[in-house]
């Protein structure tokens, strides 16, 4: 049975419901195309993300993290893609954008940490989320702009990834903190084109925060090229 079954074939519909601010992000993607590809690499970081969470066990959250690397071994060697409507977008983006293995790679046994009920510690934290919302920043630059430096996304991607943990672990503040700092530094090297791949990261750590407030606050952080 594939992971996500009963998943909507409108990615950009599931995205909206569940993912909200990185789909307020994409909004901001002038190219129809290039926005369906960054809304592919958001469909994948979800479904690796539901695997820990719907799994009555490590064991099957192992078994579905392994049909994710499975589904890209199919993509990267060629294969037939297996019919999972966020498998094939994502293996269309790949083939348009030569997007790297070895970032979505990581971000696949990232999730494996998610297994394990105990606390993360600063160092695995800050690890999981530049795995995670990082290297999906990464991979957006890399469809929305090729010739910008994709690693100065990964700090915004991450201070998102870390921010919406804070609920479960107030004790991860201060590292959180740095990682804004660092994001919003970075993020002022990116391209106009690319910077809607962090564009969310002005969201991180405030979950508290209205649909309109977060759209105006993703709006402004574009307007002025600023986290």
């Amino acid at each position: 049975m594939a992971p996500g079954d009963g998943h909507e074939d409108d990615l950009d519909g599931l995205l909206r419901r569940v993912d909200p601010d990185r789909w307020l992000s994409s909004r901001f993607v002038a190219d129809p195309e290039r926005r369906q590809d960054v809304v592919a690499l958001y469909a994948f970081d979800h479904e690796l993300a539901r695997a820990p969470v719907v799994a009555s066990n490590s064991l099957l959250g192992e078994i579905r993290l392994t049909w994710w690397r499975e589904a890209l071994q199919e993509i990267f060697e060629g294969r037939p893609v297996r019919a999972h409507p966020a498998a094939q977008a994502l293996a269309q983006a790949v083939g348009r954008r030569k997007l790297p293995r070895d970032l979505l790679q990581a971000m696949v046994e990232a999730r494996y940490r998610e297994l394990d009920p105990a606390p993360m510690s600063e160092t695995e934290a800050l690890d999981w989320a530049c795995g995670t919302g990082g290297g999906a920043a990464r991979l957006a630059v890399q469809v929305l702009d090729p010739e910008t430096n994709a690693a100065l996304a990964e700090p915004g991607g991450a201070a998102w990834a870390l921010g919406r943990r804070l609920g479960r672990d107030e004790g991860l503040r201060p590292a959180f903190d740095r990682l804004l700092g660092a994001a919003r530094s970075a993020a002022r090297g990116l391209s106009v084109a690319a910077f809607p791949a962090v564009a969310h990261a002005a969201l991180a750590g405030r979950p508290e925060a209205s649909e309109l407030r977060k759209r105006l606050r993703v709006t402004l952080a574009v307007a002025r090229g600023r986290i």
